[in-house]
């Protein structure tokens, strides 16, 4: 009788599961397109465009989906279970409760290879796609990737700029905010530019400060720098696994962004495992629910404290409030210990 009813359970929550990917994904792309709907009728793009954009965006919201839809067929199927008393004629008949639960992590973990692997390479491209087509429609060229707070400190010197783009065909590129110390001369302009093959810094009108001088503004100034201008660290989001261990491993990377890929790193990691967890939290939580009304309560609060924990951690990560592994694991592990506290009370 237990596998006849496991099998029976993994069914029901397998057809639930569909209809909840089906159901969760027509409103989040509802949603997409309403967020969307009047710059696409302002900007009026062909057909094409704007279907690529919204397929750019579909790796992101089955992401999303995929996670979603577990609590919403496990508790309507046990809550059904319920209701027609089949658990208390599976438990008459000595079956344990918690034996309905752990065959679900079979089908999830299914569910988990395939956030995994979309996770890591179709959500990346798809949010990098995104942002591309709607330039496109805007009629836009791609703004270049820039560094903000760039600081050089050789010998006697430091070179500051607040933010550095990426240099163009011939080598330059512009600089603002710049600040240059050399000695006791203070050097400061609002824009400037970093010409990498000749290794020099031109200050558009700066402003010079001597001690016991007034200042005084100066046209152009060219001076030597003599560091290399590597590439602006890319948005951790839109980068593959690959690309995103090998950011972490450059030198330049400032303390918030190695804590922003660290994050992006474990939570790609995190993510795909979170299916799972719900199986088990949504098992124990649907096996103490008795009708569909609840089911459907408990399906909403499920989802609306992961979510709220999970789009708190990002802030925490970057602050430094919490470790990145840490905020990354921190929702499924606040929901696998609601789980073991759910499955103590049923033991």
């Amino acid at each position: 009788m237990p596998t006849i009813l496991t099998r029976a359970v993994l069914r029901e929550v397998t057809l639930w599961y569909v209809a909840g990917v089906l159901l969760f994904f027509s409103l989040q792309m509802t949603d997409a397109l309403a967020s969307t709907v009047s710059r696409i009728m302002t900007y009026d793009p062909p057909l094409g465009k704007a279907v690529a954009a919204f397929a750019a965006y579909l790796p992101s919201v089955l992401n999303k989906t995929l996670a979603a839809a577990v609590p919403f067929a496990v508790l309507l199927t046990f809550s059904r279970m319920q209701r027609d008393s089949e658990l208390k004629a599976a438990h008459a008949a000595g079956v344990r409760p918690l034996s309905l639960v752990w065959p679900l992590l079979l089908p999830f973990a299914v569910v988990s290879v395939l956030a995994f692997w979309n996770t890591g390479t179709l959500v990346p491209a798809g949010l990098k796609n995104w942002d591309r087509a709607w330039f496109d429609i805007y009629g836009q060229a791609v703004p270049p990737a820039t560094q903000d707070s760039y600081t050089y400190a050789p010998p006697g010197a430091l070179y500051h700029a607040g933010r550095v783009q990426t240099a163009d065909d011939n080598g330059v590129a512009p600089l603002s905010g710049v600040m240059v110390q050399r000695g006791t001369e203070t050097l400061t302009a609002q824009s400037g530019s970093w010409d990498t093959r000749k290794q020099t810094w031109t200050l558009t009108t700066p402003w010079v400060v001597k001690p016991g001088e007034r200042p005084r503004q100066l046209p152009t100034l060219t001076i030597p720098q003599n560091d290399v201008l590597r590439p602006p660290p890319p948005d951790p989001k839109q980068v593959s696994n690959a690309e995103l261990r090998a950011t972490l491993a450059r030198p330049d990377l400032r303390p918030a962004q190695q804590r922003d890929y660290q994050f992006q790193f474990w939570q790609r990691l995190a993510d795909p495992v979170t299916p799972m967890v719900f199986a088990l939290a949504a098992g124990a939580l649907g096996l103490l629910i008795r009708n569909r009304a609840a089911a459907f309560a408990a399906v909403l609060v499920f989802i609306v404290c992961f979510y709220a924990l999970w789009v708190t951690m990002p802030t925490l990560a970057r602050a430094g409030a919490l470790d990145p592994a840490l905020a990354a694991w921190l929702p499924n592990a606040a929901f696998l210990l609601l789980a073991g506290a759910l499955a103590w009370r049923l033991r």
